[in-house]
Protein backbone atom coordinates (compact mmCIF):
# COMPACT_ATOMS: atom_id res chain seq x y z
CA UNK A 1 0.00 0.00 0.00
CA UNK A 2 1.56 3.30 -1.03
CA UNK A 3 0.84 6.83 0.13
CA UNK A 4 -1.29 7.63 -2.93
CA UNK A 5 -3.60 4.67 -2.23
CA UNK A 6 -3.90 5.65 1.43
CA UNK A 7 -4.56 9.28 0.47
CA UNK A 8 -7.31 8.18 -1.94
CA UNK A 9 -8.95 6.21 0.85
CA UNK A 10 -8.59 9.15 3.25
CA UNK A 11 -10.25 11.52 0.78
CA UNK A 12 -13.15 9.10 0.21
CA UNK A 13 -13.62 8.79 3.96
CA UNK A 14 -13.47 12.57 4.35
CA UNK A 15 -16.14 13.03 1.67
CA UNK A 16 -18.41 10.55 3.47
CA UNK A 17 -17.82 12.15 6.88
CA UNK A 18 -18.34 15.75 5.73
CA UNK A 19 -21.45 14.84 3.73
CA UNK A 20 -22.89 13.06 6.77
CA UNK A 21 -21.95 15.95 9.07
CA UNK A 22 -23.61 18.44 6.68
CA UNK A 23 -26.80 16.42 6.98
CA UNK A 24 -26.72 16.60 10.78
CA UNK A 25 -25.77 20.27 11.19
CA UNK A 26 -28.79 22.57 11.28
CA UNK A 27 -27.00 25.93 11.29
CA UNK A 28 -26.91 27.21 7.68
CA UNK A 29 -23.32 28.48 7.97
CA UNK A 30 -22.15 25.13 9.32
CA UNK A 31 -24.01 23.16 6.66
CA UNK A 32 -22.53 25.36 3.91
CA UNK A 33 -18.99 24.92 5.25
CA UNK A 34 -19.27 21.12 5.33
CA UNK A 35 -20.74 21.00 1.82
CA UNK A 36 -18.04 23.34 0.50
CA UNK A 37 -15.23 21.27 2.01
CA UNK A 38 -16.86 18.11 0.61
CA UNK A 39 -16.44 19.56 -2.89
CA UNK A 40 -12.76 20.31 -2.18
CA UNK A 41 -12.22 16.76 -0.99
CA UNK A 42 -13.84 15.45 -4.20
CA UNK A 43 -11.34 17.53 -6.18
CA UNK A 44 -8.48 16.13 -4.09
CA UNK A 45 -9.75 12.64 -4.84
CA UNK A 46 -9.73 13.37 -8.58
CA UNK A 47 -6.15 14.70 -8.44
CA UNK A 48 -4.93 11.71 -6.45
CA UNK A 49 -6.75 9.26 -8.72
CA UNK A 50 -5.13 10.84 -11.77
CA UNK A 51 -1.65 10.49 -10.25
CA UNK A 52 -2.45 6.90 -9.30
CA UNK A 53 -3.52 6.10 -12.89
CA UNK A 54 -0.23 7.51 -14.19
CA UNK A 55 1.82 5.35 -11.84
CA UNK A 56 3.14 2.05 -13.09
CA UNK A 57 0.97 -0.04 -10.79
CA UNK A 58 -0.46 -3.32 -11.98
CA UNK A 59 -4.02 -3.91 -10.79
CA UNK A 60 -3.13 -7.25 -9.22
CA UNK A 61 -0.49 -5.52 -7.07
CA UNK A 62 -2.99 -3.14 -5.49
CA UNK A 63 -4.11 -4.12 -2.00
CA UNK A 64 -7.81 -3.99 -1.20
CA UNK A 65 -8.58 -0.62 0.35
CA UNK A 66 -11.54 -1.90 2.36
CA UNK A 67 -9.26 -3.05 5.16
CA UNK A 68 -7.38 0.22 5.53
CA UNK A 69 -7.93 2.08 8.77
CA UNK A 70 -7.31 5.70 7.81
CA UNK A 71 -7.52 8.73 10.03
CA UNK A 72 -11.10 9.38 8.94
CA UNK A 73 -12.41 5.84 8.91
CA UNK A 74 -10.94 4.79 12.24
CA UNK A 75 -12.49 7.83 13.94
CA UNK A 76 -15.70 8.25 11.93
CA UNK A 77 -18.14 6.06 13.86
CA UNK A 78 -17.11 7.35 17.26
CA UNK A 79 -17.13 10.92 16.01
CA UNK A 80 -20.58 10.76 14.46
CA UNK A 81 -21.98 9.15 17.63
CA UNK A 82 -20.45 11.96 19.65
CA UNK A 83 -22.02 14.56 17.37
CA UNK A 84 -25.40 12.82 17.35
CA UNK A 85 -25.39 12.15 21.08
CA UNK A 86 -24.58 15.69 22.13
CA UNK A 87 -26.62 17.44 19.42
CA UNK A 88 -23.88 20.01 19.63
CA UNK A 89 -23.02 21.28 16.20
CA UNK A 90 -19.81 22.78 17.49
CA UNK A 91 -18.56 19.28 18.21
CA UNK A 92 -18.69 18.48 14.49
CA UNK A 93 -16.36 21.40 13.83
CA UNK A 94 -13.94 20.33 16.56
CA UNK A 95 -13.85 16.88 14.98
CA UNK A 96 -13.36 18.32 11.50
CA UNK A 97 -10.46 20.48 12.73
CA UNK A 98 -8.78 17.43 14.27
CA UNK A 99 -9.29 15.43 11.08
CA UNK A 100 -7.81 18.20 8.94
CA UNK A 101 -4.85 18.55 11.31
CA UNK A 102 -4.12 14.83 11.05
CA UNK A 103 -4.55 14.99 7.27
CA UNK A 104 -1.95 17.78 7.12
CA UNK A 105 0.51 15.67 9.09
CA UNK A 106 -0.07 12.65 6.81
CA UNK A 107 0.44 14.70 3.65
CA UNK A 108 3.59 16.36 5.03
CA UNK A 109 5.08 12.95 5.77
CA UNK A 110 3.95 11.52 2.42
CA UNK A 111 5.43 14.51 0.60
CA UNK A 112 8.77 14.11 2.36
CA UNK A 113 8.86 10.43 1.38
CA UNK A 114 7.43 10.78 -2.14
CA UNK A 115 9.60 9.07 -4.77
CA UNK A 116 8.55 11.29 -7.69
CA UNK A 117 8.50 15.07 -8.07
CA UNK A 118 4.89 15.00 -9.28
CA UNK A 119 3.75 13.15 -6.15
CA UNK A 120 5.79 15.44 -3.91
CA UNK A 121 4.22 18.53 -5.51
CA UNK A 122 0.72 17.10 -5.12
CA UNK A 123 1.25 16.29 -1.44
CA UNK A 124 2.64 19.78 -0.83
CA UNK A 125 -0.43 21.28 -2.47
CA UNK A 126 -2.71 19.06 -0.39
CA UNK A 127 -0.93 20.20 2.80
CA UNK A 128 -1.74 23.82 1.93
CA UNK A 129 -5.35 23.06 1.07
CA UNK A 130 -5.94 20.97 4.20
CA UNK A 131 -4.40 23.79 6.27
CA UNK A 132 -6.92 26.12 4.66
CA UNK A 133 -9.72 23.67 5.49
CA UNK A 134 -8.57 23.71 9.10
CA UNK A 135 -8.66 27.51 9.12
CA UNK A 136 -12.15 27.52 7.58
CA UNK A 137 -13.46 25.07 10.17
CA UNK A 138 -11.78 26.99 13.01
CA UNK A 139 -13.23 30.27 11.76
CA UNK A 140 -16.69 28.73 11.40
CA UNK A 141 -16.41 27.24 14.88
CA UNK A 142 -15.51 30.66 16.29
CA UNK A 143 -18.35 32.29 14.38
CA UNK A 144 -20.93 29.78 15.59
CA UNK A 145 -19.70 29.73 19.19
CA UNK A 146 -19.47 33.49 19.70
CA UNK A 147 -20.85 35.43 16.75
CA UNK A 148 -20.61 38.84 18.42
CA UNK A 149 -16.93 38.55 19.25
CA UNK A 150 -16.27 36.90 15.90
CA UNK A 151 -17.55 39.99 14.09
CA UNK A 152 -15.55 42.27 16.35
CA UNK A 153 -12.27 40.41 15.76
CA UNK A 154 -12.75 39.24 12.18
CA UNK A 155 -14.10 42.53 10.93
CA UNK A 156 -11.74 44.54 13.15
CA UNK A 157 -14.61 46.68 14.37
CA UNK A 158 -13.92 49.65 16.52
CA UNK A 159 -15.82 49.42 19.76
CA UNK A 160 -16.84 52.79 21.10
CA UNK A 161 -17.90 53.20 24.65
Amino acid sequence: MNAIEIAIKMEKDAIDFYREAAGKVQHPVGKKMFLSITEDEKRHLQMLSQIFKEMDVKLENVSPMKNIQTVFQSMKDAMMQKVAASKDELEAFKIAMQMEKEGVEFYKKAGAEAPAAKEKALFERLVKEEEQHYAIFANTYNFMSDTGNWFMWEEHSIVEG
